[in-house]
């Protein structure tokens, strides 16, 4: 077990809303684990344009930052450096305060997501639908490009949700299939389909689904859960993961770029995520 030997140091999650946030339990066991002792982890309720007076303020004492919405675009403008997945997803849930005092930028919500879906058994080059077009459908065209698709069909509601992530898709050598709500349940015919939407928005596509025998359904939500969606997806044999697997595993990139301990405590940060998700 590893001890603490550079005296106090402090991170946080920032986002607006915040309350709701299991951030802080995740990364308190896991510096409890590695013998952190004198490491914290607390919270931030901050909107876009409070973002930089709030990193601004923080003394050498603090050694990163985790981001949420509405946050993560703000966050990649104010490092001096970023990571390649950072830059072209446009999005950044990761700032880690470089010894210099500069902040650097990462998006650990892309290998994380990569990490719940290998898990699940996703192959190489598979055909992958994404569902929405917000910033969590950034890192999923991402992690789709990790595994080798060249091509993901996204289903939104408004046309001009996936002409905002044209960018983001060109940078990262993906091509967008563009289908409209009233298509969704063509989304259904693929090896992973990633759901990005809002709590409720997918529920009317559980009786309609149609899945291909050993797809992988990755639903961002994890509150309520199951979804109506998820429920339905793994009464067909299909193998599911929430966002609560995609929390865990974004953070453990986050825990180790904080606090230079690798790999991190997996164990005792997953059984304090699922305590703390069980008493909800």
């Amino acid at each position: 077990m590893l001890t603490d030997q550079i005296g106090p140091r402090r991170a946080a999650v920032c986002g607006k809303p915040i309350g709701h946030s299991l951030s802080p339990v995740i990364h308190t066991a896991g510096f409890a684990a590695a013998g952190l002792l004198s490491w914290t982890y607390t919270s931030f309720e901050c909107a876009e344009d409070e973002l930089a007076d709030l990193v601004a303020g923080l003394g050498p004492e603090w050694a990163g930052l985790s981001l949420t919405m509405p946050l993560k675009e703000a966050a990649l403008t104010l490092a001096a450096a970023a990571s390649p997945v950072a830059v072209a997803t446009g999005a950044a849930n990761t700032l880690v305060r470089r010894p210099d005092g500069t902040w650097y930028a990462d998006n650990t919500d892309v290998p994380g997501m990569v990490r719940v879906l290998r898990g699940a058994g996703l192959h190489r080059e598979p055909v992958v639908s994404v569902l929405g077009g917000g910033g969590t459908a950034r890192a999923a065209l991402a992690a789709a490009a990790e595994f080798g698709a060249t091509e993901v069909t996204v289903v939104t509601r408004r046309p001009e949700a996936r002409a905002e992530l044209a960018p983001a898709a060109a940078a990262l050598g993906v091509t967008i299939v563009g289908r409209d709500w009233s298509r969704a349940a063509d989304a259904f015919a693929a090896d992973a389909v990633i759901s990005t939407v809002p709590k409720g928005a997918a529920d009317g596509l559980a009786a309609t689904a149609r899945w291909r025998p050993g797809a992988v359904l990755f639903d961002a939500i994890y509150d309520p859960w199951p979804t109506p969606l998820a429920a339905a997806a793994a009464a067909q044999g299909v193998r599911v993961v929430s966002g609560l697997d995609l929390l865990l595993a974004q953070a453990l990139g986050q825990f180790e770029q904080f606090t230079g301990v690798v790999p991190a405590p997996e164990p005792a940060m997953r059984a304090a995520l699922a305590a703390a998700a069980g008493n909800r």
